[in-house]
């Protein structure tokens, strides 16, 4: 009962107050320039013509793995990026098919994973490359870093003009392994928006995705538990 009743604040909670949807680094540091090749930024189209903007990661020459929250209607994904609004962007790719996944509940965030496949393959360079999956269930991850082009105040609702990155500690509360989730306290770290940006954690490993969260927890999807899922559709293209 103490476990459901957690569980049933937490999502009221989620539902309620400042979910991830546009993006903001609190209490961060510009990132060191191209030191993180598998950062992607999406710039994405709902209903509306204005766009938003989303974060994500390279799995591989043709998958980005971002959350499905960030769902749209028209993607344009930016790779190689350090500085967005002060240089030329580079040429934008559009993606052929976005997979999220199918047990995605929009109002509770969980299973909030998505994975999409690009029109075209990208070449690996110095500032352009995959990062490697977390496999480990039964492990809780230490020196996690969280990046993105979010904004990096509440007063400031723009996207950064470069990249930024803050450390994050996890915790483990007893509802994460329901929810397939890591979980990081304070008001540090990802908020309103660095959606579908990747937790790393322990030698440049990709652990989670950037979810939601409220002032004081933070939630990333937890990648260890969907690595089948993500493997079996890279398979079938």
């Amino acid at each position: 009962m103490a476990l459901h009743s957690t569980w049933v604040v937490l999502m009221l909670v989620l539902s309620l107050r400042g979910q991830v949807q546009t993006g903001k680094i609190i209490g961060g540091r510009p990132a060191v320039p191209h030191s993180r090749p598998y950062m992607v930024l999406l710039e994405i189209k709902t209903s509306q013509e204005t766009p938003i903007f989303c974060d994500g990661f390279l799995i591989s020459d043709e998958f980005v793995v971002t959350a499905a929250h960030c769902e749209a209607r028209i993607y344009n994904v930016y790779v190689g990026l350090h500085k967005f609004k002060n240089d030329p962007p580079p040429k934008a790719i559009q993606v052929s098919r976005a997979i999220p996944h199918e047990d995605f509940n929009e109002k509770t965030k969980m299973n909030d994973l998505m994975l999409l496949q690009l029109c075209e393959k990208v070449n690996f360079t110095e500032h352009v490359r995959p990062i490697h999956l977390a496999h480990r269930r039964d492990h809780l991850p230490q020196r996690c870093i969280v990046s993105g082009w979010g904004s990096t105040s509440e007063e400031n609702q723009d996207i950064a003009s470069e990249l930024r990155e803050v450390n994050v500690t996890l915790v483990n509360p007893p509802l994460s392994a329901e929810r397939h989730a890591y979980f990081s306290r304070g008001e540090i770290g990802p908020s309103r928006g660095d959606s579908g940006g990747p937790l790393v954690c322990e030698c440049e490993v990709a652990y989670g995705v950037v979810s939601c969260g409220t002032q004081d927890l933070k939630v990333y999807t937890k990648i260890p538990d969907y690595l089948p899922w993500i493997e079996g559709h890279i398979r079938k293209m």
